[in-house]
């Protein structure tokens, strides 16, 4: 290993893990510019400037019974980035939630005399507890984002650096620069007196097909069911997702006033919009930042729910309720996700109503809980101090993390 200009293997399996490994790479190359990343991600960590050997999209899977079918592909993917990480040696390994498949990496390095740094902590307080023995053996540093997980780790006796959440920092930036509602509602082609609603059906192709049908139902609902002007629809299309396949999907009736916009427009899809279906993950804490109503919908096949079920310990599924340590949002579950649910959710949170009011200021709490903007540098440095980076000549040496706590 040339220590010089050394190598880290990033591993991140999902968009949201893209994004935050994409910043935490050029954040570290603050820190040290001749640092050198390999390792599995999406467009942002290519774009940071990643060698990527196993792309992200090729390991997307959902539920916990589809998951058998992909396993012998999994695998190979697994054992070729097994294999460089043997043969190259980097300095360190991050691993970016993701845990079934990155666990198994963090083994292999620990084996191997390769440090590990594991940013996002995967979900151990929801399910699969006894995982926590192999964090202990296996990984030199834990990094939080969520402030509910320090007193978890804590409890189990392993140390954590809790940073805050990078989704502050990014939608306050972006926040700073969203267009005008007038400007943008005016771009979209709605019509300027009628509500917008956010339809967030998920990232993947099953939570498409999974959610898709349901809120485009309550969508045709709320329009013959409101007065003029009824609400319109946005729905920003994720990465890999087909807007064309989308748009034929549309029934005619409800087709003009449905708006389909890019990934790129989910900010200001949420921030102009009144309300947001939201389908459980990431997207929830997005449009909790941006102070936007929701309700948070999620479908799995029958029997990966029922195992899911069984194994999760939380009483929320929302990451928003988890934040909360309480309901703050509506969950619509498998068969509570119908139309009608939808329908009646949103008559209760469109208009100015006590309980919008409630919901408004408990998200504002959410933010709060998120910690203060910065988690990316706090996590770098926390990276550069357990793999012992030194900066580069010339570079100013990184101020200490401040760690949030709660």
């Amino acid at each position: 290993m040339d220590l010089a200009s050394p190598e880290i293997m990033i591993v991140a399996g999902e968009a949201s893990g893209d994004a935050h490994a994409a910043e935490l790479i050029a954040a570290l190359r603050q820190l040290h510019p001749p640092l050198r990343f390999f390792g599995c991600g999406g467009e942002r960590m290519a774009a940071a400037g990643c060698e990527l050997l196993v792309s992200s999209s090729e390991l997307a899977v959902m539920g916990l019974v589809e998951v058998l079918a992909h396993l012998p592909r999994l695998h190979r993917l697994w054992r070729r980035l097994r294999q460089a990480l043997l043969q190259r040696r980097p300095r360190g390994l991050i691993l970016v939630d993701f845990p079934d498949f990155n666990l198994r990496l963090a083994a292999a390095a620990r084996a191997a005399s390769i440090p590990v740094v594991y940013f996002v902590s995967p979900q151990i307080w929801a399910w699969r507890r006894r995982r926590v023995k192999l964090i202990r053996r296996d990984v030199a540093r834990m990094i939080c984002i969520f402030p509910f997980e320090q007193a978890f780790y804590a409890r189990q006796g392993l140390e954590v650096a809790s940073v805050g959440h990078p989704l502050v920092e990014r939608v306050e930036r972006a926040r700073a620069s969203l267009p005008s509602a007038p400007a943008w509602r005016a771009r979209l082609g709605a019509a300027p007196a009628a509500e917008l609603i956010a339809l967030l059906p998920g990232s993947r192709q099953r939570e498409l097909d999974f959610h898709l049908p349901v809120l485009l139902a309550a969508a045709a609902q709320l329009r013959q069911a409101s007065a003029a002007p009824p609400p319109e629809f946005v729905l920003p299309v994720a990465p890999h997702l087909s807007a064309a396949a989308i748009a034929a999907a549309l029934p005619p009736a409800l087709a003009p006033f449905l708006h389909l916009v890019p990934a790129a427009e989910l900010y200001p899809a949420l921030a102009h919009a009144r309300l947001a279906f939201v389908a459980s993950g990431t997207a929830t804490v997005e449009t909790a930042l941006l102070a936007t109503p929701m309700v948070v919908v999620y479908r799995l096949s029958p029997l990966s729910y029922r195992l899911g079920r069984r194994l999760v310990r939380t009483p929320h599924v929302a990451m928003v309720n988890l934040i909360a340590e309480r309901a703050v949002v509506p969950e619509l579950l498998q068969a509570d996700l119908h139309p009608a649910a939808l329908l009646a959710w949103a008559q209760r949170l469109l208009p100015d109503t006590a309980e919008r009011r409630q919901m408004l200021a408990d998200l504002a709490q959410v933010r709060l809980r998120l910690g203060p903007p910065g988690a990316i540098a706090r996590a770098a440095a926390e990276v550069a101090a357990t793999l012992h980076l030194p900066p580069s000549p010339g570079t100013p040496a990184p101020a200490a993390a401040r760690l949030y706590s709660i």
